[in-house]
This record gives C-alpha cells, structure tokens and sequence, in this order.
C-alpha cells in the first residue's frame, strides 16, 4: 500500500501529482535538480504531509517514484537510488525540446523502454503523460463517480502496474490497461488519446497568446472514460515520434515541454 509518495521533478505535472497525494491522504517527498531550498513555496501549499528533499531522498522515502522531468534528462535518475522501487515514467519525448534520439526517430524503441532500459533494477510504468497537468488535477474525483476519467498505463510488470493502478484510483482516476512499455506508444504526443480528448473545444481564434494560456489555465476538462480510452488507444496508428500534432494538441505540448523545464 502507498503510504508516501515520491517526486523527482516539481514541475507542472510533478506538482499537480503531488496536490492530489496530499488531498488524498498520502505523504509527499518532492525535489528537483535545483535543491530542496528552491522548494519551500511548495511545500508550505501542501502542508504537513510534505517534505523537500533530494532526488535521492525522494528515492528512498517513495513506496512508488514519480519521474517527472524532461526527458533529455532521463540518464540523472540514478539506477542504484532507484533500484527495487516501481518508477512511474510521466515522461514525453518532445523533439524540439529534447533533441533528435535516433532510436526513438526511428521507432526502435518507445521513451519508457529507454527509461527502463536505463532502470534496469526498477520497474516503470508509464502513467500521467497523455493529460496536461490543469485537466490532471481538476478532473480527479472520488472512487465510483459517474463522471470519473480514466487514464492509460503500460508496463512489463503486472505488479507493478497494479500498484500504479491502485495509485491512480485513490489520486481520482480509472486505468486502462494498454499493454507493455512496447506499447505505450499508444498514449504519446500525437495519439488519439493525447490531452483533446480531455478538453471540450478548440481555444478561440484569433485570441492573443496571453488569453488563449488563461483559456487554457480556465476550461474545465471534460470526462473521458475507460472505454473511451481503449478505444482511441487501441485503434491508433503509429506515426513518427514526437510527429505531426494538430493544431491546439500542438500548443499543448509546446507549452508541457516549455513549462516541463521550469521547476524539474
């Protein structure tokens, strides 16, 4: 059972993931690359239940390890620290953030295998990746609501996946299953499945770019289903990584990849 929750990355997603920990009765760890003292702000938000510490101590006090930064900076997370822990990957490979990495461009591979590949001692999941971090926190509601969304998870490790799923159910949300780390394709930038369907419109034309980011901060989500989400993810294509996005999911992911640099 998650008793404490561990943060490496106090960005947009790291953060919202952490608001919902303590709403839900759990401990947080959070940290940076930047240092716990760069925290406090934070942490004062969440309260009691929280602490700032290093990526290492945010390691070791995790029952289960969220790894929220960019992923350029996936070879920083210490396979030692976090060897034996189940390591939730938030992670997305943005090429004009991240830079070109050939096995991903060439769809050898997918990004979570990468990190699992340099965790060989861990167990990832890939979770929390395919919704922005505003919809994350204000769609979660409690166990058995109507309206509750679901979310995709992939992984090698049933158990592991179990431990995610349970995870996401006392956070706010349901899981679908959509199979291993050779699969989470399915739930990257450009799927079906990726942040619209959590969103009920376009922004505004013609808006200016500091009212279209205040309709973003403001447009409640809309709920999206487990069945829903099985049927985007397992009717997708796959397409190049990081490729072609349309329109409104491609502000989406250029504002996670610029907002995933603040704070990580």
């Amino acid at each position: 059972m998650t008793e404490t929750l561990g943060l490496i990355g106090s960005g947009m997603i790291g953060s919202a993931l952490a608001r919902l920990a303590v709403d839900a009765g759990l401990d947080v760890v959070v940290s940076n690359s930047r240092g716990p003292e760069t925290l406090g702000a934070l942490v004062d938000e969440l309260g009691l239940q929280a602490r700032a510490g290093t990526p290492a101590e945010a390691a070791e006090a995790g029952d289960l390890v969220v790894t929220a930064i960019p992923l350029n900076a996936y070879r920083r997370l210490s396979p030692a620290d976090l060897a034996g822990k189940t390591v939730i990957d938030t992670m997305n490979y943005y090429p004009q953030r991240d830079g070109g990495i050939a096995e991903l461009d060439a769809d050898e591979t997918t990004s979570s295998a990468l990190v699992q590949r340099h965790l060989s001692r861990s167990r990832v999941v890939k979770a929390f990746n395919n919704i922005d971090f505003r919809r994350l926190f204000t769609l979660a509601v409690p166990h058995g609501a109507p309206d509750r969304s679901s979310l995709p998870v992939a992984g090698d490790d049933a158990a592991a996946k179990a431990e995610v799923s349970d995870l996401l159910d006392l956070l706010g949300y349901d899981t679908t299953d959509i199979g291993t780390l050779a699969d989470s394709w399915r739930s990257e930038p450009g799927t079906p499945v990726y942040c619209l369907p959590y969103f009920p419109g376009q922004a505004p034309e013609g808006v200016r770019p500091h009212e279209a980011f205040r309709w973003f901060f403001e447009t409640p989500g809309i709920p999206v289903s487990a069945d829903r989400v099985k049927d985007l993810t397992a009717g997708t294509v796959r397409g190049p990584a990081g490729g072609q996005l349309p329109e409104m999911a491609a502000s989406l992911a250029g504002l996670d990849a610029r907002l995933s640099q603040i704070a990580s």
